[in-house]
């Protein structure tokens, strides 16, 4: 790969995906398994950079067959949650064993799919006896490329109807219903519980209290001039000062071209304007109820900070019932979701589910 250069990392991600769905043909079933589910994870890779141009084909065709080899890996069973006229994508795994058990709900972030979650967190529910409902919520992979379905800030009009299908599915303790967001899903999940009663926990990975802290930590204005500016019809300095961002940093080039996509902005600076409502400020963070179990890592690339974290902010807002669990360096779990120690964190969040439900 070139760095910097999406089409490179496309191919190279694409090539190594290819090989190994070819290789599950002749494979034995579970070998066949493993390898659909490798293939999975790498044919979403290789779209992740593309989305500057939603119309470019390759994107479609990654994805397809990232959900193909996912669904053929049979590793849990796909389900159509009603949304608003259409469906939800999603996935259920059932916990062995008979008689109601509680139920994980999980949803992704800014840039991952249901099937990610598989790898974190939800193929582990069952060991520690739980069900587990994945879903793509409006903005998330099979909600945007199928319906066009772009992201909400008022993410419980989202989360209600998820409980709703949940709560008709044979087996679940109605109960013990805990919901679980990832990176965005930190500041989305929070959301959600400040307003569905019927949560009896919630978990940020990680916490997060103003998404909108990763982009104005970059930018040379007060967050109040920033919003001001962003939602202007013609900012001229701002719209340069990303463009020249945009030259310099390949990340900063791949948020706001995904970015863009996702929550249907014409603009870069229009994407800002839309993320920062993505906040749990003037008292959403303290309307929630349940208990709330707040994710930190100690080395965070998009939420960390050198004055306070964001996990450490929606921490200190949270009234009800709170537990901050930071994990470290020496734990190998210290970045962005704690992406090199998942059977970790899944195991110290599934103890936490166990003392608190």
């Amino acid at each position: 790969m070139t760095p910097g250069d999406y089409d490179s990392w496309h191919d190279a991600y694409r090539a190594l995906a290819d090989r190994l769905y070819a290789e599950a043909a002749d494979a034995g079933p579970v070998t066949a398994r493993d390898l659909l589910l490798r293939a999975s994870t790498y044919y979403f890779s290789a779209e992740f950079f593309l989305h500057g141009d939603p119309a470019d084909p390759r994107i479609a065709a990654a994805y397809d067959r990232s959900v193909e080899c996912f669904r053929r890996a049979e590793v849990a069973e796909p389900v159509e949650i009603p949304y608003e006229g259409t469906v939800l994508h999603g996935y259920f795994y059932r916990a062995p064993g008979e008689g109601p058990k509680p139920l994980l709900v999980m949803h992704n972030g800014f840039d991952g799919s249901a099937e990610e979650l598989h790898h974190l967190g939800a193929a582990a529910g069952a060991a520690h006896g739980y069900h587990v409902l994945t879903f793509d919520g409006p903005g998330q992979p099979s909600a945007i490329r199928r319906d066009g379905l772009v992201f909400r800030p008022d993410w419980e009009h989202v989360v209600t109807p998820v409980v709703d299908f949940a709560l008709g599915i044979p087996g679940v303790d109605p109960a013990r219903i805990a919901l679980l967001g990832v990176s965005l899903g930190g500041v989305l999940a929070p959301r959600a519980a400040a307003f569905e009663p019927r949560l009896a926990a919630v978990v940020a990975v990680d916490g997060v209290y103003d998404a909108g802290a990763a982009v104005t930590s970059m930018l040379p204005w007060p967050r109040e001039e920033i919003v001001r500016r962003a939602r202007a019809e013609h900012d001229e300095e701002f719209d340069a000062l990303l463009a020249e961002g945009r030259e310099k940093s390949p990340t900063l080039r791949w948020a706001c071209d995904h970015g863009r996509y996702v929550l249907g902005a014409a603009s870069d600076r229009e994407f800002i304007a839309k993320y920062l409502e993505y906040t749990l400020e003037g008292g959403v963070a303290e309307k929630i109820t349940c208990p709330v179990l707040v994710c930190e890592a100690a080395d965070d690339l998009f939420f960390g900070g050198t004055q306070e974290t964001e996990p450490r902010r929606l921490y200190a807002h949270l009234t009800a019932p709170k537990t901050l669990l930071t994990f470290t360096a020496e734990e190998g779990a210290d970045a962005h979701c704690h992406v090199g120690a998942q059977r970790l964190t899944a195991g110290r969040i599934y103890d936490w589910l166990d003392r608190t439900l």
